[in-house]
C-alpha cells in the first residue's frame, strides 16, 4: 500500500478536528482512548506518523520471527515465559491488560499493537536498566524534546522531558529499557544499551545518543505540529532504522531497507593487508567498529550473523577463499571452512551445553566487535578496536596473490534460526524466502597498485602493504580479533 493511502486511512476524525479547531481549541480535547490510538496523532503530526507507520517500532508485534519464538517459548516453558517478549514488543497491550503472553496478538485492536506514540511519549520515569522498566504517566500529558511546547490550541497536554531529548544522555536510558534484555536465568541476552554506556559515544557533547543516530534531525526548520501558532523547529525522524527489516507486507519497506543499508555502510572501516615472503604471502584483515556506538553486531546477537568473505587470486586462478556462503544456505553450515570469521553470540545452559533459544540460556560468549572506548587519539585505548584477523587464521602463508577481495555480509536473523522455527512448526515456511543477506560497505579489493597504505611488521621489520577505502590507520596498534572458545562456528 502506498504511503499516501496509509496516511489517508490514518487521519481519523479526532485528529483532524483537534488540529483544525482554530483559536478556540481547548487543551485536552483528545480522550485517553484517543491518545492511545496512533491514528489520532496523524492529523497534527502527519510526517512523524508516516515515519513511525513504516518503522520497526510499528512492526514490533507483527514480526513473524518474534511471534514464532514467543509461541515456542511459551510452549517449552509451560507458559513461564509470560510477558517477556510482549513487554517490549507490545507494551501498551501489556499495560492495558489486553495480553499476558502475546499469544492473542491477532485478536487485539490495532492501537494496542507495536510500540506506539502514546507509549514513548507518556514515559515519565525509568526505574531500571533492562526488560522495560518504563513508568507511564496517567495525566494525559504527552512528553517531547521541546522545552517550549505550544501554549494553546493543542489537543493534549504537552511537556518537555529529557528522556525524549536526543541531545541528552538521559534519553539513552529510555531506549535502553528495551535494548538491554536479561532472561529468567540471569543471562544478558541483549546488551546494546550497556555496550553504548561503556563506549566513547556516551560522552556529552562529543558523543552520540541513541536518538542522534537512529532519529536524525532535519536539516531545515519546519512545523512539527499542525496546530495554530506552531513555530518552526528542527524536527527528527521517527523511522528509527537499525538492522531488522519487515519480513511481511508493510508500508515503506524500500525506505526502511535503504536506511538500514546506510547505517551498515558507515559502521566499519576495513583494510586488506598482504606481506610478501618470496613467492608466498601472509594475508590479513584489519577491521574497526568506528560508528555503531555499540558492539557490532548488537541486539539479539545469538540470532544475528555477520561474516567476512575473502578471495585471493593469481591472475584468473583462485588460490584461497574463506567465508563463501551459497545463497539460501545458513552461514554456520560451512564446516569445511576452518578460517571462517563469523561474528555472533553463543548461548549455554547451566551445564555448559550450547543452546539456541534465549529462554534456555544461562550464559553467553561473544566475538562481536567492541565499540570505540575513547575519541582521544592520544589515549592508548584509542586503537583497541583495531582488530586484525589472519587468513588462514593461524597466520600461515598462501601463494603470493596479485588480487584479494573482501565483502562483509550481515543477516539480521540467521537462516538456521528460521529453519529451526519452521521445523518446530512455529514459523510459516514462506518467511524464509523474505530473509535477505545484507552487505556491510562496498566490496574492497587489494592489488599491488591499490595497496598504498603500509606498516612495518614488528617481527620481520618488513613492509606490509594494505588497501583501504576508509580512514583506518593501518600503521597504528592492532589487536587480535575476538574469538570464542567453546561454541560451534
Amino acid at each position: 500500500m502506498r504511503r499516501a493511502s496509509i496516511l489517508a486511512l490514518a487521519i481519523g476524525a479526532a485528529g483532524l478536528s483537534a488540529c483544525h479547531g482554530g483559536g478556540s481549541q481547548q487543551e485536552g480535547t483528545l480522550t485517553r482512548a484517543q491518545l492511545l490510538d496512533p491514528q489520532s496523532c496523524a492529523g497534527c503530526h502527519a510526517e512523524q506518523f508516516n515515519d513511525w507507520a513504516g518503522s520497526m517500532h510499528a512492526y514490533s508485534s507483527q514480526d513473524p520471527v518474534m511471534r514464532a519464538m514467543n509461541a515456542r517459548g511459551q510452549r517449552e516453558t509451560n507458559g513461564q515465559l509470560g510477558k517477556f517478549c510482549v513487554n517490549c514488543h507490545a507494551p501498551v497491550a501489556v499495560r492495558e491488560g489486553a495480553t499476558t503472553d502475546g499469544l492473542n496478538l491477532d485478536q487485539l485492536p490495532p492501537h494496542l499493537k507495536g510500540i506506539t506514540c502514546y507509549f514513548c511519549h507518556s514515559v515519565e520515569s525509568v526505574t531500571g536498566t533492562h526488560d522495560n522498566p518504563l513508568q507511564l504517566a496517567a495525566d494525559g500529558v504527552l512528553r517531547g524534546s521541546f522545552s517550549d511546547p505550544v501554549a494553546s490550541g493543542r489537543p493534549h497536554g504537552a511537556a518537555y522531558s529529557p528522556l525524549l531529548d536526543r541531545n541528552r544522555a538521559e534519553s539513552g536510558t529510555m531506549c535502553g529499557a528495551c535494548h538491554d534484555i536479561v532472561n529468567g536465568h540471569g543471562a544478558a541476552i541483549e546488551r546494546t544499551f550497556n555496550e553504548w554506556k561503556s563506549s566513547a559515544f556516551v560522552q556529552p557533547t562529543i558523543g552520540s545518543t541513541c536518538g542522534a543516530c537512529h532519529m536524525p534531525q532535519s536539516t531545515m526548520d519546519k512545523r512539527v505540529a499542525n496546530v495554530p501558532g506552531a513555530p518552526l523547529r528542527r524536527s527528527h525522524s521517527h523511522t528509527m532504522p537499525a538492522i531488522d527489516v519487515a519480513l511481511t507486507p508493510f508500508p515503506d519497506t524500500d525506505r526502511q531497507k535503504a536506511q538500514v543499508q546506510a547505517l551498515l555502510d558507515t559502521s566499519l572501516q576495513t583494510a586488506i593487508c598482504v606481506q610478501q615472503f618470496g613467492n608466498t604471502g601472509q594475508l590479513s584483515l584489519i577491521v574497526d567498529n568506528v560508528a555503531a556506538g555499540h558492539s557490532f553486531p548488537s541486539g539479539s546477537e545469538q540470532d544475528r550473523r555477520s561474516w567476512f568473505e575473502v578471495h585471493a587470486y593469481q591472475g584468473s586462478t583462485e588460490i584461497y577463499k574463506s567465508g563463501v556462503v551459497p545463497e539460501e544456505t545458513p552461514s554456520t553450515s560451512a564446516a569445511d571452512d576452518p578460517d571462517r570469521w563469523l561474528l555472533r553470540d553463543c548461548m549455554f545452559d547451566d551445564s555448559g551445553k550450547e543452546v539456541h533459544m534465549f529462554w534456555e540460556a544461562a550464559s553467553f560468549e561473544t566475538n562481536g566487535l567492541p565499540a570505540k572506548p575513547t575519541f582521544d587519539i592520544s589515549s592508548p585505548d584509542f586503537y583497541q578496536t583495531h582488530k586484525q584477523r589472519f587468513f588462514p587464521k593461524d597466520g600461515s602463508f598462501i601463494p603470493m596473490p596479485d588480487r584479494v577481495t573482501l565483502q562483509v555480509h550481515f543477516e539480521p536473523v540467521g537462516l538456521e534460526v528460521v529453519d529451526d522455527l519452521v521445523k518446530s512448526g512455529d514459523l510459516d515456511p514462506s518467511v524464509r524466502s523474505t530473509l535477505k543477506n545484507l552487505t556491510v560497505g562496498a566490496p574492497l579489493q587489494w592489488t599491488p597498485a591499490t595497496a598504498t597504505a603500509t606498516y612495518l611488521d614488528r617481527n620481520t621489520g618488513q613492509p606490509v602493504h594494505c588497501a583501504t577505502t576508509t580512514n583506518i590507520n593501518v600503521a597504528a596498534d592492532r589487536f587480535p580479533a575476538p574469538t570464542r572458545s567453546k561454541c560451534s562456528p
